[in-house]
């Protein structure tokens, strides 16, 4: 006679059969959410990638690798690395704003943390703000900030870096600026949450045993914040890597990155199996990135 294992479930005897089902109904509607809107779209952009463009922007379902050796930089002129620089810029820029926001947030975090219970709820509303705004007009409000008669311009003539009586725009000191200023709280709301955890005994430790002040930082702080901080790159490099409104707005249409290129041939160029091709080249290459800091973040050891 074949028995079978129960479990306490609830208060209620259930087989592991019934867990499995209950289990499978609670997940089902998560599981279908992600399986259209995350995994059907994602078969079709491959699909398409590998499709031909009519000669009035329709699809032809020829199926062929034209497209990824033309993302590869070889076209029907032979060779250029005109795609490959915009891929390369969109990696360093992605990196340049993670880099800064993550330099910029860890003073947040301590300074708010600092800061009595109830200020601490004011200065993180502060911080929270930008979210209430659309994107596109938090890139507009940098045109008036950035005008010829603004305190930021007027400084860059004073010292000699920028000509009179033109705007900071466009530039790519206007685009590292407004894409800081785009990511900054999703860097600092993930740290200020590892900060105000941190168990400072090791601090004292590591102090008492008179560690410099970089040493103190990078294995008595660092470590401890190293889930807000893993949560803060992803969150920022990530969509960094796609982003096209603010390059569009504040770089013009000589600083085009990866998203540019992508909504031009989706848009304009209505090149879709191209663009499909580009997306699925900027997937691959985000989670390389990916993994690849998984993979540093690991060396990381406590003291």
């Amino acid at each position: 006679m074949i028995r079978k294992r129960m479990t306490v479930w609830y208060g209620e005897m259930a087989s592991r059969k019934q867990l499995a089902l209950r289990g499978s109904a609670i997940l089902s509607p998560s599981i279908l959410w992600l399986l259209l809107l995350l995994v059907l779209p994602g078969l079709v952009l491959i699909a398409v990638s590998f499709t031909e463009r009519g000669a009035y922007g329709e699809i032809e379902w020829f199926f062929s690798l034209d497209n990824y050796k033309r993302l590869m930089g070889f076209g029907m002129l032979g060779w250029s690395s005109d795609i490959l620089s915009i891929i390369a810029r969109s990696v360093w820029v992605a990196f340049v704003t993670t880099v800064i926001s993550v330099l910029l947030s860890y003073p947040i975090s301590f300074f708010i943390v600092s800061r009595p219970q109830r200020q601490r709820i004011l200065w993180l509303t502060v911080l929270i703000v930008p979210f209430w705004t659309n994107m596109v007009i938090r890139a507009y409000a940098w045109f008036l900030l950035l005008a010829p008669d603004m305190p930021l311009t007027k400084l860059a003539v004073f010292i000699g870096v920028h000509p009179p009586n033109t705007p900071l725009y466009p530039s790519s000191f206007a685009v590292y600026l407004g894409m800081v200023s785009m990511f900054l709280p999703f860097v600092a709301l993930p740290l200020y949450s590892s900060v105000e955890r941190l168990d400072w005994s090791l601090v004292e430790a590591a102090q008492d045993l008179y560690a410099t002040r970089v040493r103190v930082f990078m294995q008595a702080i660092l470590p401890q914040t190293i889930p807000g901080l893993t949560a803060g790159v992803i969150l920022t490099f990530v969509p960094a890597m796609g982003m096209f409104v603010v390059p569009n707005l504040l770089g013009g249409s000589k600083f085009m990155l990866v998203g540019n290129l992508i909504q031009q041939q989706f848009g304009a160029s209505r090149d879709w199996p191209f663009g499909a091709a580009i997306s699925m080249g900027l997937m691959v290459l985000t989670m390389i990135s990916l993994q690849i800091y998984s993979k540093k973040g690991k060396g990381v050891e406590p003291i």
